[in-house]
Protein backbone atom coordinates (compact mmCIF):
# COMPACT_ATOMS: atom_id res chain seq x y z
CA UNK A 1 0.00 0.00 0.00
CA UNK A 2 1.16 3.86 -1.03
CA UNK A 3 2.53 5.58 1.91
CA UNK A 4 0.54 8.68 1.65
CA UNK A 5 3.14 10.70 3.43
CA UNK A 6 5.25 10.18 0.18
CA UNK A 7 4.75 13.05 -2.58
CA UNK A 8 6.53 11.23 -6.07
CA UNK A 9 5.77 7.48 -7.05
CA UNK A 10 7.52 6.11 -9.49
CA UNK A 11 5.79 3.00 -11.55
CA UNK A 12 8.88 0.55 -12.70
CA UNK A 13 7.85 -1.80 -15.80
CA UNK A 14 11.05 -4.08 -16.26
CA UNK A 15 11.14 -7.75 -17.10
CA UNK A 16 14.52 -8.63 -15.52
CA UNK A 17 14.30 -8.80 -11.68
CA UNK A 18 18.11 -8.38 -10.87
CA UNK A 19 17.28 -4.78 -12.61
CA UNK A 20 14.03 -4.25 -11.16
CA UNK A 21 15.27 -4.99 -7.18
CA UNK A 22 18.49 -2.17 -8.13
CA UNK A 23 16.16 0.29 -9.69
CA UNK A 24 13.62 -0.27 -6.60
CA UNK A 25 16.62 0.35 -4.33
CA UNK A 26 18.00 3.01 -5.81
CA UNK A 27 15.02 4.80 -6.05
CA UNK A 28 13.86 4.00 -2.32
CA UNK A 29 17.20 5.75 -1.32
CA UNK A 30 16.30 9.28 -2.79
CA UNK A 31 12.57 9.23 -1.45
CA UNK A 32 10.47 7.87 -3.88
CA UNK A 33 8.06 5.33 -3.41
CA UNK A 34 8.01 2.58 -6.22
CA UNK A 35 5.72 0.21 -7.79
CA UNK A 36 6.17 -2.26 -10.33
CA UNK A 37 4.23 -3.52 -13.05
CA UNK A 38 4.67 -6.77 -14.80
CA UNK A 39 3.13 -6.39 -17.83
CA UNK A 40 2.36 -3.50 -20.41
CA UNK A 41 -1.33 -4.01 -19.68
CA UNK A 42 -0.81 -3.73 -16.35
CA UNK A 43 0.81 -0.38 -16.73
CA UNK A 44 -1.87 1.12 -18.86
CA UNK A 45 -4.66 -0.27 -16.46
CA UNK A 46 -2.88 1.27 -13.32
CA UNK A 47 -2.82 4.65 -15.03
CA UNK A 48 -6.80 4.50 -15.81
CA UNK A 49 -7.09 4.22 -12.36
CA UNK A 50 -8.13 7.23 -10.90
CA UNK A 51 -7.03 6.60 -7.27
CA UNK A 52 -3.67 5.82 -8.67
CA UNK A 53 -0.98 9.10 -8.60
CA UNK A 54 1.60 8.30 -10.72
CA UNK A 55 4.63 11.11 -11.28
CA UNK A 56 6.70 9.13 -13.49
CA UNK A 57 7.13 5.81 -14.99
CA UNK A 58 10.36 3.80 -16.21
CA UNK A 59 9.71 1.42 -19.21
CA UNK A 60 11.01 -1.45 -20.38
CA UNK A 61 11.52 -1.16 -24.36
CA UNK A 62 13.91 -3.47 -26.20
CA UNK A 63 14.91 -5.20 -29.76
CA UNK A 64 12.62 -7.81 -28.70
CA UNK A 65 9.89 -5.75 -26.87
CA UNK A 66 7.97 -3.44 -28.80
CA UNK A 67 6.90 -0.71 -26.11
CA UNK A 68 6.41 1.38 -28.57
CA UNK A 69 2.76 1.40 -28.86
CA UNK A 70 2.58 1.28 -24.87
CA UNK A 71 4.26 4.17 -24.87
CA UNK A 72 1.70 6.40 -27.44
CA UNK A 73 -1.03 5.05 -25.51
CA UNK A 74 0.59 5.85 -22.07
CA UNK A 75 1.16 9.67 -23.94
CA UNK A 76 -2.76 9.79 -24.73
CA UNK A 77 -3.91 8.64 -21.23
CA UNK A 78 -1.96 11.64 -19.85
CA UNK A 79 0.22 13.85 -21.92
CA UNK A 80 2.36 15.29 -19.19
CA UNK A 81 3.35 12.23 -17.70
CA UNK A 82 7.49 11.51 -17.63
CA UNK A 83 8.21 8.42 -19.25
CA UNK A 84 12.11 7.69 -18.86
CA UNK A 85 12.41 4.04 -21.16
CA UNK A 86 15.04 1.51 -20.01
CA UNK A 87 16.76 -0.71 -23.10
CA UNK A 88 19.76 -2.47 -23.39
CA UNK A 89 20.02 -1.32 -27.34
CA UNK A 90 21.62 2.46 -27.32
CA UNK A 91 21.94 3.05 -31.21
CA UNK A 92 21.42 6.86 -32.59
CA UNK A 93 17.98 5.19 -34.16
CA UNK A 94 16.70 3.52 -31.25
CA UNK A 95 16.76 6.44 -29.09
CA UNK A 96 15.50 9.11 -31.65
CA UNK A 97 12.81 6.48 -32.37
CA UNK A 98 12.00 6.25 -28.29
CA UNK A 99 11.92 10.26 -28.07
CA UNK A 100 9.91 10.47 -31.11
CA UNK A 101 6.99 7.99 -29.54
CA UNK A 102 6.89 10.40 -26.84
CA UNK A 103 9.65 9.30 -24.51
CA UNK A 104 10.99 11.99 -22.10
CA UNK A 105 14.45 10.65 -21.16
CA UNK A 106 16.17 7.50 -22.11
CA UNK A 107 18.08 5.00 -19.85
CA UNK A 108 20.78 2.23 -21.29
CA UNK A 109 21.60 -0.84 -19.54
CA UNK A 110 23.44 -1.38 -16.77
CA UNK A 111 21.45 1.28 -15.08
CA UNK A 112 24.14 3.59 -13.45
CA UNK A 113 23.00 4.87 -9.87
CA UNK A 114 24.23 8.61 -11.02
CA UNK A 115 22.47 8.40 -14.57
CA UNK A 116 19.21 7.53 -12.69
CA UNK A 117 19.42 10.29 -10.28
CA UNK A 118 19.92 12.77 -13.15
CA UNK A 119 16.83 11.69 -15.40
CA UNK A 120 14.64 11.82 -12.07
CA UNK A 121 15.86 14.87 -11.42
CA UNK A 122 15.37 16.27 -14.44
CA UNK A 123 11.69 15.08 -15.27
CA UNK A 124 10.38 15.42 -11.80
CA UNK A 125 12.34 18.36 -10.09
CA UNK A 126 13.53 21.08 -12.94
CA UNK A 127 11.11 23.82 -13.64
CA UNK A 128 9.25 23.11 -16.87
CA UNK A 129 10.46 19.67 -16.96
CA UNK A 130 6.78 18.62 -16.64
CA UNK A 131 5.45 20.02 -20.04
CA UNK A 132 3.67 17.61 -22.45
CA UNK A 133 6.61 15.10 -23.86
CA UNK A 134 4.26 13.65 -26.78
CA UNK A 135 5.12 13.68 -30.05
CA UNK A 136 5.54 17.44 -29.56
CA UNK A 137 3.33 17.79 -33.50
CA UNK A 138 2.79 21.46 -31.93
CA UNK A 139 6.15 22.33 -31.21
CA UNK A 140 7.44 20.44 -34.68
CA UNK A 141 4.18 23.06 -36.18
CA UNK A 142 5.86 26.06 -34.76
CA UNK A 143 9.12 25.25 -35.79
CA UNK A 144 8.36 24.88 -39.34
CA UNK A 145 6.53 28.37 -39.10
CA UNK A 146 9.87 29.46 -37.26
CA UNK A 147 12.04 28.49 -39.83
CA UNK A 148 9.64 29.11 -43.24
CA UNK A 149 11.24 32.68 -44.08
CA UNK A 150 15.01 31.38 -44.51
CA UNK A 151 14.41 27.35 -44.82
CA UNK A 152 12.66 25.17 -47.15
CA UNK A 153 14.87 22.12 -48.50
CA UNK A 154 13.49 18.48 -47.08
CA UNK A 155 16.78 18.45 -45.32
CA UNK A 156 16.96 21.03 -43.21
CA UNK A 157 13.29 20.48 -42.26
CA UNK A 158 14.06 16.46 -41.43
CA UNK A 159 17.01 18.31 -39.01
CA UNK A 160 14.89 21.33 -37.56
CA UNK A 161 11.95 18.20 -36.66
CA UNK A 162 15.00 16.34 -35.07
CA UNK A 163 15.81 19.51 -32.79
CA UNK A 164 12.20 19.76 -31.54
CA UNK A 165 12.09 16.06 -30.22
CA UNK A 166 15.17 15.76 -28.78
CA UNK A 167 15.59 19.28 -27.32
CA UNK A 168 13.67 18.64 -23.93
CA UNK A 169 15.24 15.46 -23.99
CA UNK A 170 18.84 15.37 -21.59
CA UNK A 171 20.62 12.80 -24.03
CA UNK A 172 24.45 14.03 -25.12
CA UNK A 173 24.05 15.26 -28.57
CA UNK A 174 26.90 15.12 -31.53
CA UNK A 175 25.94 17.48 -34.26
CA UNK A 176 28.54 17.12 -37.21
CA UNK A 177 28.47 19.28 -40.06
CA UNK A 178 30.97 21.29 -42.51
CA UNK A 179 32.89 24.59 -41.60
CA UNK A 180 29.95 27.20 -41.19
CA UNK A 181 26.83 25.58 -41.28
CA UNK A 182 25.23 26.23 -38.23
CA UNK A 183 26.40 24.01 -35.79
CA UNK A 184 26.99 26.10 -32.54
CA UNK A 185 23.40 28.05 -33.93
CA UNK A 186 21.88 24.38 -33.62
CA UNK A 187 23.49 23.79 -30.06
CA UNK A 188 21.69 26.79 -29.19
CA UNK A 189 18.58 25.72 -30.23
CA UNK A 190 18.74 22.93 -28.27
CA UNK A 191 19.26 24.32 -24.98
CA UNK A 192 16.58 26.84 -26.04
CA UNK A 193 14.49 23.27 -26.38
CA UNK A 194 15.29 22.26 -23.17
CA UNK A 195 14.42 22.36 -19.16
CA UNK A 196 18.09 24.15 -18.92
CA UNK A 197 16.95 27.34 -21.11
CA UNK A 198 17.31 29.23 -18.15
CA UNK A 199 20.23 28.36 -17.03
CA UNK A 200 24.15 29.10 -18.77
CA UNK A 201 24.78 28.23 -21.74
CA UNK A 202 28.76 27.98 -22.46
CA UNK A 203 30.98 26.83 -25.59
CA UNK A 204 34.98 25.75 -25.58
CA UNK A 205 36.26 25.84 -29.23
CA UNK A 206 38.97 22.81 -28.55
CA UNK A 207 40.47 24.11 -32.03
CA UNK A 208 41.52 27.64 -30.49
CA UNK A 209 43.64 26.21 -27.49
CA UNK A 210 46.74 24.18 -27.05
CA UNK A 211 45.64 20.71 -25.16
CA UNK A 212 47.11 21.94 -22.30
CA UNK A 213 44.87 24.85 -21.55
CA UNK A 214 42.15 23.48 -23.08
CA UNK A 215 42.10 21.09 -19.88
CA UNK A 216 42.55 23.79 -17.73
CA UNK A 217 39.24 25.72 -19.60
CA UNK A 218 37.52 22.98 -19.52
CA UNK A 219 38.08 21.53 -15.55
CA UNK A 220 40.07 24.66 -14.03
CA UNK A 221 42.84 24.12 -11.79
CA UNK A 222 43.70 24.62 -8.71
CA UNK A 223 46.18 27.43 -6.59
CA UNK A 224 49.37 26.72 -7.55
CA UNK A 225 49.03 23.95 -10.10
CA UNK A 226 51.09 25.29 -11.99
CA UNK A 227 53.61 28.48 -12.37
CA UNK A 228 50.80 31.21 -13.28
CA UNK A 229 47.87 29.62 -11.29
CA UNK A 230 48.18 33.06 -8.82
CA UNK A 231 44.33 31.81 -7.64
CA UNK A 232 42.20 29.08 -8.26
CA UNK A 233 39.84 28.98 -11.20
CA UNK A 234 36.77 27.51 -11.87
CA UNK A 235 36.60 25.57 -15.38
CA UNK A 236 33.81 24.97 -17.99
CA UNK A 237 32.53 22.02 -16.32
CA UNK A 238 31.64 24.19 -13.54
CA UNK A 239 30.38 27.28 -14.74
CA UNK A 240 27.97 25.63 -17.03
CA UNK A 241 26.42 23.90 -13.80
CA UNK A 242 22.92 23.04 -14.35
CA UNK A 243 22.92 24.19 -18.13
CA UNK A 244 24.46 23.22 -21.53
CA UNK A 245 28.05 22.71 -22.53
CA UNK A 246 29.58 22.98 -26.20
CA UNK A 247 32.41 21.17 -26.94
CA UNK A 248 33.33 22.76 -30.52
CA UNK A 249 35.43 20.94 -33.00
CA UNK A 250 35.82 18.00 -30.39
CA UNK A 251 37.57 16.16 -33.45
CA UNK A 252 40.73 18.24 -32.50
CA UNK A 253 41.49 16.40 -29.26
CA UNK A 254 44.69 15.46 -28.66
CA UNK A 255 43.63 11.14 -27.86
CA UNK A 256 45.15 11.90 -23.76
CA UNK A 257 42.80 14.50 -23.19
CA UNK A 258 40.04 12.50 -24.82
CA UNK A 259 40.33 9.85 -22.76
CA UNK A 260 40.35 12.37 -19.62
CA UNK A 261 37.51 13.66 -21.27
CA UNK A 262 35.56 9.69 -21.51
CA UNK A 263 36.64 9.18 -17.96
CA UNK A 264 34.48 12.25 -16.73
CA UNK A 265 31.71 11.77 -18.54
CA UNK A 266 31.09 8.09 -17.29
CA UNK A 267 31.69 9.09 -13.77
CA UNK A 268 29.83 12.35 -13.97
CA UNK A 269 32.68 13.68 -11.96
CA UNK A 270 36.19 15.99 -13.22
CA UNK A 271 38.70 16.92 -10.47
CA UNK A 272 40.51 20.78 -11.18
CA UNK A 273 43.85 20.76 -12.51
CA UNK A 274 46.43 19.85 -9.64
CA UNK A 275 43.18 19.01 -7.29
CA UNK A 276 43.04 16.44 -5.12
CA UNK A 277 38.90 15.60 -4.75
CA UNK A 278 35.99 14.95 -7.76
CA UNK A 279 33.86 16.89 -8.21
CA UNK A 280 30.03 15.94 -9.46
CA UNK A 281 28.70 17.85 -12.41
CA UNK A 282 25.11 18.47 -13.62
CA UNK A 283 25.52 19.63 -17.59
CA UNK A 284 24.42 18.64 -20.64
CA UNK A 285 27.26 17.89 -23.08
CA UNK A 286 26.77 19.01 -26.97
CA UNK A 287 29.60 17.90 -29.17
CA UNK A 288 30.21 19.74 -32.82
CA UNK A 289 32.86 18.67 -35.28
CA UNK A 290 33.12 19.07 -38.96
CA UNK A 291 34.84 15.73 -39.48
CA UNK A 292 33.21 12.74 -39.45
CA UNK A 293 34.49 11.23 -36.31
CA UNK A 294 33.26 7.79 -36.94
CA UNK A 295 35.89 7.95 -39.48
CA UNK A 296 38.39 9.37 -37.38
CA UNK A 297 38.20 6.81 -35.33
CA UNK A 298 38.65 4.36 -37.75
CA UNK A 299 41.75 6.20 -38.45
CA UNK A 300 42.54 5.74 -35.25
CA UNK A 301 42.96 9.71 -34.56
CA UNK A 302 39.60 9.68 -32.14
CA UNK A 303 38.82 7.35 -29.64
CA UNK A 304 36.08 4.94 -30.43
CA UNK A 305 34.58 5.02 -26.82
CA UNK A 306 34.44 8.97 -26.63
CA UNK A 307 32.82 8.61 -29.99
CA UNK A 308 29.52 6.33 -28.89
CA UNK A 309 29.38 8.26 -25.59
CA UNK A 310 29.09 11.97 -27.19
CA UNK A 311 26.21 10.88 -30.30
CA UNK A 312 23.73 9.39 -28.25
CA UNK A 313 21.86 11.29 -30.91
CA UNK A 314 23.71 12.55 -33.87
CA UNK A 315 22.57 15.68 -36.01
CA UNK A 316 24.14 15.54 -39.57
CA UNK A 317 23.79 19.02 -40.95
CA UNK A 318 23.60 19.54 -44.96
CA UNK A 319 25.83 22.04 -46.24
CA UNK A 320 24.74 24.92 -48.18
CA UNK A 321 24.88 23.48 -51.55
CA UNK A 322 22.97 20.51 -50.90
CA UNK A 323 20.24 22.72 -49.73
CA UNK A 324 18.57 24.27 -53.37
CA UNK A 325 17.06 27.49 -53.24
CA UNK A 326 17.85 27.99 -49.52
CA UNK A 327 20.60 29.42 -50.34
CA UNK A 328 17.96 32.64 -51.72
CA UNK A 329 15.49 32.54 -48.45
CA UNK A 330 18.76 33.11 -46.08
CA UNK A 331 19.84 36.04 -48.18
CA UNK A 332 16.45 37.65 -47.77
CA UNK A 333 16.69 36.41 -44.05
CA UNK A 334 20.18 38.05 -44.03
CA UNK A 335 19.61 41.39 -45.93
CA UNK A 336 16.26 42.14 -43.47
CA UNK A 337 18.49 41.35 -40.53
CA UNK A 338 21.38 43.81 -41.74
CA UNK A 339 18.92 46.23 -43.00
CA UNK A 340 17.39 46.86 -40.11
CA UNK A 341 21.18 47.21 -38.36
CA UNK A 342 22.12 49.23 -41.08
CA UNK A 343 19.09 51.46 -41.17
CA UNK A 344 19.34 50.26 -45.40
CA UNK A 345 16.40 49.50 -47.65
CA UNK A 346 17.21 46.57 -50.39
CA UNK A 347 14.78 45.00 -51.39
CA UNK A 348 16.11 41.89 -53.09
CA UNK A 349 18.90 40.35 -54.91
CA UNK A 350 19.02 41.28 -58.61
CA UNK A 351 18.02 38.06 -61.54
CA UNK A 352 22.18 37.98 -61.97
CA UNK A 353 22.90 37.52 -58.28
CA UNK A 354 20.59 34.77 -57.33
CA UNK A 355 21.95 32.69 -60.77
CA UNK A 356 25.28 33.13 -59.15
CA UNK A 357 23.98 32.16 -55.61
CA UNK A 358 22.06 28.82 -57.05
CA UNK A 359 25.36 27.56 -58.78
CA UNK A 360 28.11 28.61 -55.89
CA UNK A 361 29.56 26.11 -54.07
CA UNK A 362 29.58 28.00 -50.80
CA UNK A 363 32.87 26.30 -49.33
CA UNK A 364 32.10 28.10 -46.17
CA UNK A 365 28.46 27.18 -46.29
CA UNK A 366 25.94 29.80 -44.39
CA UNK A 367 29.27 31.65 -42.84
CA UNK A 368 30.29 32.82 -46.02
CA UNK A 369 26.95 33.66 -47.54
CA UNK A 370 26.52 35.93 -44.57
CA UNK A 371 29.72 37.99 -44.83
CA UNK A 372 28.79 38.15 -48.75
CA UNK A 373 25.51 39.53 -47.77
CA UNK A 374 26.60 42.41 -45.16
CA UNK A 375 29.46 43.26 -47.42
CA UNK A 376 27.34 43.81 -50.58
CA UNK A 377 24.89 45.68 -47.82
CA UNK A 378 27.40 48.14 -46.66
CA UNK A 379 28.32 48.93 -50.36
CA UNK A 380 25.13 48.36 -52.39
CA UNK A 381 23.77 51.88 -54.17
CA UNK A 382 20.77 50.20 -55.78
CA UNK A 383 17.58 49.12 -54.20
CA UNK A 384 18.75 45.36 -55.22
CA UNK A 385 22.36 43.62 -54.53
CA UNK A 386 23.86 43.93 -57.63
CA UNK A 387 26.63 41.99 -59.15
CA UNK A 388 29.21 45.14 -58.57
CA UNK A 389 29.45 44.39 -55.11
CA UNK A 390 29.43 40.46 -55.33
CA UNK A 391 33.17 39.34 -54.91
CA UNK A 392 34.70 38.25 -58.40
CA UNK A 393 36.04 34.85 -56.74
CA UNK A 394 32.66 33.51 -55.60
CA UNK A 395 30.86 34.70 -59.45
CA UNK A 396 34.27 33.31 -61.52
CA UNK A 397 34.22 30.50 -59.24
CA UNK A 398 30.70 29.21 -60.79
CA UNK A 399 30.66 25.80 -62.30
CA UNK A 400 28.81 25.68 -65.36
CA UNK A 401 27.47 22.33 -67.67
CA UNK A 402 27.05 24.42 -70.78
CA UNK A 403 26.67 22.40 -73.53
CA UNK A 404 28.52 23.30 -76.87
CA UNK A 405 27.59 25.14 -79.72
CA UNK A 406 27.48 27.48 -82.64
CA UNK A 407 31.51 26.14 -82.62
CA UNK A 408 32.11 26.72 -78.98
CA UNK A 409 32.88 24.27 -76.44
CA UNK A 410 32.01 23.83 -73.07
CA UNK A 411 33.48 25.62 -70.42
CA UNK A 412 34.66 24.09 -66.76
CA UNK A 413 34.36 27.72 -65.49
CA UNK A 414 32.30 30.70 -66.52
CA UNK A 415 34.31 33.99 -67.09
CA UNK A 416 31.96 36.96 -65.70
CA UNK A 417 31.45 39.98 -68.09
CA UNK A 418 33.91 42.17 -66.09
CA UNK A 419 36.73 39.91 -65.92
CA UNK A 420 38.11 38.17 -62.79
CA UNK A 421 41.67 38.11 -60.63
CA UNK A 422 43.27 34.12 -61.61
CA UNK A 423 44.92 35.18 -58.41
CA UNK A 424 41.76 35.13 -56.57
CA UNK A 425 40.46 32.36 -58.10
CA UNK A 426 43.48 30.18 -57.56
CA UNK A 427 43.09 31.05 -53.68
CA UNK A 428 39.17 30.56 -53.71
CA UNK A 429 40.18 27.18 -55.24
CA UNK A 430 43.31 26.11 -52.76
CA UNK A 431 40.53 27.68 -49.72
CA UNK A 432 37.88 25.62 -50.82
CA UNK A 433 40.47 22.04 -51.16
CA UNK A 434 41.83 22.68 -47.68
CA UNK A 435 38.31 23.13 -46.21
CA UNK A 436 36.79 19.63 -47.65
CA UNK A 437 40.01 17.96 -46.84
CA UNK A 438 39.70 18.86 -43.61
CA UNK A 439 43.08 20.25 -43.41
CA UNK A 440 44.96 17.74 -45.30
CA UNK A 441 46.98 18.75 -47.44
CA UNK A 442 47.63 15.80 -49.46
CA UNK A 443 43.71 14.81 -49.75
CA UNK A 444 43.54 18.68 -51.14
CA UNK A 445 46.62 18.62 -53.54
CA UNK A 446 44.82 15.62 -54.79
CA UNK A 447 41.90 17.62 -55.53
CA UNK A 448 43.57 20.24 -57.14
CA UNK A 449 45.55 17.80 -59.52
CA UNK A 450 48.52 19.26 -58.35
CA UNK A 451 51.45 17.90 -56.18
CA UNK A 452 51.89 18.56 -51.80
CA UNK A 453 54.77 20.79 -52.42
CA UNK A 454 53.02 22.69 -55.19
CA UNK A 455 50.11 23.30 -53.05
CA UNK A 456 52.30 24.29 -50.28
CA UNK A 457 53.61 26.47 -52.47
CA UNK A 458 50.63 28.39 -53.26
CA UNK A 459 49.76 28.20 -49.18
CA UNK A 460 52.78 30.21 -49.20
CA UNK A 461 51.42 32.85 -51.34
CA UNK A 462 47.98 32.67 -49.44
CA UNK A 463 49.24 33.84 -46.47
CA UNK A 464 51.96 36.30 -47.67
CA UNK A 465 48.68 37.60 -49.91
CA UNK A 466 46.51 37.52 -46.19
CA UNK A 467 49.25 39.80 -44.48
CA UNK A 468 49.45 41.68 -46.97
CA UNK A 469 46.14 42.50 -47.42
CA UNK A 470 46.04 43.14 -43.60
Amino acid sequence: MRNPDIERSILVREDELGVRSHLQMMLAEKGYWVETAHSDDEVLMRLKQVDVSVSAIMLQTDVNHDGWATLREIRRINQHLPVIVISSACSPLHVVEAITNGATDFLTKPIIAEDVRRVIQNALEKPGAERPSGKRDEEVRACREKIACFCDSEEMLDVQILLAKIGPAELPVLIQGETGVGKEVMARELHARSARANKPFFKLNCAALPSELVESELFGYEKGAFTDAKARKEGMFEQAEGGTLLLDEIGELELSLQAKLLRVLEEGAFRRVGGLKDIPFDARIIAASNRDLKHESEGGRFRLDLYYRLSVIQIDIPSLRERGDDVLLLAEHYMESFGQRLRKKITGISPEVAKVFRQYDWPGNVRELRNVIERAMILEDEEVITMKYIPRALAGGVQTDMAAHDGHRSELFHLPPGGVSLDEVEMSLVRQAIERSGGNQTKAAEMLGISRDQLRYRLKKLEEHSVAAG
